[in-house]
């Protein structure tokens, strides 16, 4: 009887010992992947807080701070992971060859979705536009509103969102109408045939001078675009800043209007003329 307790007592000793010889080994080695982990965690914050506030002061666009800081945040914590694993004793050799083989499968379902992410970049290292643009492409026009790392949200006038995939828009053409400070301003205004010309020119030149949002550099153009089939057609092309593009026009169109009819001169319109032949008639 004797024996079989010290039998048992040695075997609760054995595991003791085996128990309290892997709690120091493995346990040491789990409180530093720990520490590792959280420290790197806290040190990486601090780098991509330091990056962001450096690119602040050289006042770089805010769309390429945020995905150059998420992508610095990403990798920094991808290498901080693998140090934690490797404190642990996990082969991180292995660790990072199945994380490889992963990633091509994913990137291989997600072929598409990452065409996008690839858009974003060229999107914010190229800078075709930016947040706050007012752009037209793939058959829509707006006010850039977010970029992301998928796609992009452009404002309408009429204040509708449409999101279009970024693979989708870097793949046609994209108009910026405010990349550029000013911005000139097409117009044509119609006169009948009979009505004086150099008159109606001149009117038309006295209008743009006198507006305070019409640039005087370059000069406004005024001149004879073409003889329609009804009317005399006056092109008149004032340069404004982007911001003032709308407004003008429409101040212009209307002060035009109330000039021609202050001066009788004549919009012409198309008229349709019915002659009635009774029976009998030649």
């Amino acid at each position: 009887m004797l024996k079989k307790i010290e039998h048992v007592e040695d075997k609760v000793g054995y595991y003791t010992d085996l128990a309290l010889s892997y709690a120091t080994e493995y346990g040491l080695k789990l409180l530093g992947a720990l520490a590792i982990f959280f420290i790197g965690k806290w040190i990486v914050r601090k780098i991509v807080m330091l990056m962001r506030r450096a690119m602040e002061r050289s006042r770089v666009d805010e769309t390429l701070i945020s995905f150059a800081g998420n992508a610095l945040s990403v990798a920094l914590m991808i290498a901080v992971i693998v140090a934690a694993a490797s404190n642990l004793g996990i082969n991180t050799t292995s660790f990072v060859a199945v994380f490889g083989a992963a990633g091509l499968a994913i990137g291989l379902a997600l072929k598409d979705t990452l065409s996008n992410v690839g858009a974003a970049v060229l999107i914010i290292f190229f800078r075709p536009f930016k947040v706050g643009d007012f752009i037209e492409t793939a058959g829509v026009m707006g006010t850039v509103k977010t970029i992301n790392l998928f796609s992009t949200t452009l404002t309408t006038t009429d204040n509708r969102s449409i999101i279009i995939p970024n693979g989708a828009l870097i793949s046609g053409n994209i108009i910026n109408y405010t990349g550029n400070e000013t911005r000139r301003i097409d117009m044509v205004f119609d006169i009948d045939y009979k009505d004086d010309l150099k008159l109606a020119k001149t009117v038309i030149l006295e209008i743009l001078e006198a507006h305070p949002k019409v640039l005087q550099e370059p000069e406004p153009l005024v001149a004879v675009g073409a003889l329609a089939q009804n009317s005399v057609q006056i092109v008149a092309r004032p340069w404004v800043h982007v911001d003032d593009y709308w407004n003008t026009m429409f101040e212009v169109t209307e002060a035009v209007k109330e000039a021609f009819d202050r001066n009788r001169i004549t919009v012409p319109f198309p008229q349709m003329v019915t002659h009635v032949v009774q029976e009998g008639e030649k």
